[in-house]
């Protein structure tokens, strides 16, 4: 299973990266987890336009799913070849409805369930291809989703947004890699069930067993720095801030 990071902002694009998304592959199956501001560009330099096999949309903020306005138009006007077949799109109640929303013209209610077979998401697993996904609901203002992605003996759990809590970690137990937002300073801001500070992804790590614990979804604002350093104080495992391009192998 091969993990690369298209794009790992938090709230709104940095100079050095899109917003957040994710791309999974295995056995040729190519999956993307979220596809927020400026993805849809930076997700060609690593796959062709039309090489996407399913999405994930972790939530409806537009820093993890506007994107896919874009690539709509993409995959519905496609200049070669006619409209682009309808690859499953999982998302929280209203998805289909919140794309189109913000689409805006649209040619009609229906147009993008054309080339997107939208599917609500619901708490517990499913078969994608390849891949064992478990959706579980996070702590965020609006319904959001983390999710643990397995294939064979390899496993990664991502967090969406979201404050601490028990699903979170059930999510991330024993996986090789957890990509958690960390979108606090430690000791800084403390807004419940909003958003986890480097300090407490640190904690999650521990307490979940992972193998590695990569930093993702911190805003332009937040120093990387500061929360790397704050989770290797209370997680023994290796630490580091994502990076757009970032490629790790499981």
């Amino acid at each position: 299973m091969k993990l690369t990071v298209v794009g790992c902002s938090g709230t709104f694009p940095s100079a050095e990266s899109a917003c957040s998304s994710y791309l999974v592959e295995a056995d040729g199956f190519r999956l993307l987890l979220d596809m927020g501001n400026g993805a849809l560009g930076e997700m060609q330099r690593h796959i062709g336009l039309y090489d996407l096999d399913a999405v994930l949309l972790s939530h409806l903020h537009a820093d993890h799913c506007i994107d896919m306005c874009g690539y709509f138009v993409a995959r519905y006007y496609r200049h070669e070849g006619g409209r682009a077949d309808a690859i499953p799109v999982y998302g929280p109640e209203g998805t289909e409805q919140r794309l189109s929303t913000a689409y805006g013209d649209v040619p009609d209610d229906k147009c993008m369930s054309e080339v997107f077979d939208f599917r609500t998401l619901a708490p517990g697993s499913f078969e994608l291809g390849p891949f064992t996904v478990r959706a579980e609901r996070m702590r965020h203002p609006v319904e959001a989703f983390g999710f643990r992605v397995e294939h064979g003996s390899a496993a990664l759990a991502y967090s969406g947004d979201t404050g601490p809590c028990d699903a979170l970690d059930t999510l991330s137990a024993d996986t090789d890699l957890l990509l958690c937002e960390a979108s606090f300073t430690y000791g800084k801001e403390d807004i419940p069930d909003l958003h986890l500070n480097g300090r407490e992804a640190g904690e999650i790590a521990s307490r979940a067993r992972v193998g590695r614990l990569v930093l993702t979804h911190i805003p332009p604002w937040t120093d990387p720095v500061t929360n790397v350093r704050d989770a290797e104080a209370v997680y023994s495992g290796p630490v580091e801030a994502a990076a757009a391009g970032a490629v790790y192998e499981l």
